[in-house]
């Protein structure tokens, strides 16, 4: 089984810009402990980052099964779900909303800092309304938080709360 995780713009960037917002961790040592978390589960996480939002939009589809495989292009096929953080196309990405609405592979978006908290043109969410949940505000931790949650409901099959027998 497989997930893929997916950053968009500036978010290669982890760990030297502003630190005092996104932490000093950097994206690939994120990847490595998410990675491991995921291993864990028996499921492979596949990582990308792109600020371009059409390599963001091929990911999203080819984790769906709309779009085959690319050659060295995460992912490497299907996925159960995706664990997605679009950066600043959060608020602008028609396109990004539109790829994730068309496909039934369920996206978890993520936000490192509290957007509410922030400036008012980010209080907004193009994906938001498209995405199977949102974790916004835990910093480095919400990764693991959406992860967990994609890994139990699309992996395990699990239901929150339990379903009583």
């Amino acid at each position: 089984m497989r997930i893929l995780l997916l950053n968009g713009p500036n978010l290669n960037l982890l760990g030297t810009r502003e630190p005092e917002v996104y932490g000093k961790t950097t994206l690939a040592d994120l990847e490595a402990a998410l990675a491991r978390m995921a291993a864990d589960e028996g499921v492979d996480l596949e990582c990308l980052q792109s600020n371009v939002e059409g390599e963001l939009i091929d990911a999203l589809q080819r984790a769906g099964g709309a779009k085959p495989p690319g050659k060295d292009a995460a992912p490497s096929g299907e996925c159960a779900a995706c664990v997605f953080n679009p950066g600043g196309y959060t608020h602008t990405s028609v396109a990004l909303r539109d790829a994730i609405g068309g496909l039934e592979l369920p996206v978890y978006e993520v936000h490192i800092s509290n957007v509410m908290k922030r400036e008012d043109f980010r209080h907004r969410s193009m994906i938001g309304p498209v995405a199977a949940g949102s974790v916004v505000g835990f910093g480095l931790a919400g990764y693991a938080l959406a992860l967990r949650a994609a890994i139990d409901a699309c992996v395990k099959g699990l239901a929150f709360p339990p379903e009583e027998a």
